[in-house]
């Protein structure tokens, strides 16, 4: 009894095997595959020839490839799918805090007359930035809580994308989630802390 072995791919389903010894092959292999242990990759390949040949002079060794190589091979197609998302998500991201930016900018650059109201009747600068920043941090909870059942809803064809990570993985939507509302966060504050900074007298005359 032995542990399942993935042949081709990582996300192959292992078949039924059974392992047989080559001695009792009806047909013998036209060639073997051996795999070798060795604390370093350096001058393997001829000591491994040499070997070989000590043992049978007719034996050829067509094939050196390190254990790296062979997953590094087997991961290839996987390994480029994660880093095209990966590179799509931080473009995403980055839009993402541009445009949230843009929007709370946008909001205080309008309400400048009413800050300056609210400022010139006694309201402190804490008021004002905790006025902007929640206003935009309820608007990041809405689309985070629709990001979320959005992407619950599509991970279904998303599955076939995944290594060793579940599509409803709750560690993986937990830690999106927080970068995601730390960002807008973060887009949202710089506005914010701007509009903290209006003199009264200005705001009022501002049209």
């Amino acid at each position: 009894m032995v542990g399942d072995v993935k042949n081709l791919a990582v996300d192959e389903r292992e078949p039924t095997t059974i392992y047989v010894p080559a001695s009792q092959l009806f047909r013998p292999p036209h060639s073997t595959a051996w795999v070798v242990r060795a604390s370093s990759n350096l001058a393997l390949g001829a000591e491994l020839r040499r070997a070989v040949t000590a043992v049978n002079p007719d034996q050829r060794v067509l094939d050196l490839q390190s254990m790296f190589d062979v997953v590094a091979r087997a991961v290839a197609h996987p390994a480029f799918d994660a880093l095209l998302m990966g590179i799509f998500a931080a473009l995403a991201l980055a839009l993402t805090s541009v445009g949230i930016y843009g929007v709370v900018s946008h909001s205080v650059s309008r309400r400048t007359h009413e800050i300056g109201i609210r400022m010139a009747l006694g309201a402190k600068r804490g008021d004002v930035l905790k006025l902007v920043v929640g206003e935009g941090f309820r608007l990041i909870l809405m689309g985070v809580g629709i990001g979320v059942i959005g992407a619950l809803a599509l991970t279904r064809f998303l599955s076939s994308l995944l290594y060793g990570v579940k599509p409803t993985d709750p560690l993986t939507f937990i830690a999106v989630s927080l970068i995601l509302a730390s960002v807008a966060l973060a887009a949202s504050y710089i506005p914010a802390r701007r509009a903290t900074k209006v003199d009264p007298m200005v705001a009022l005359r501002y049209e």
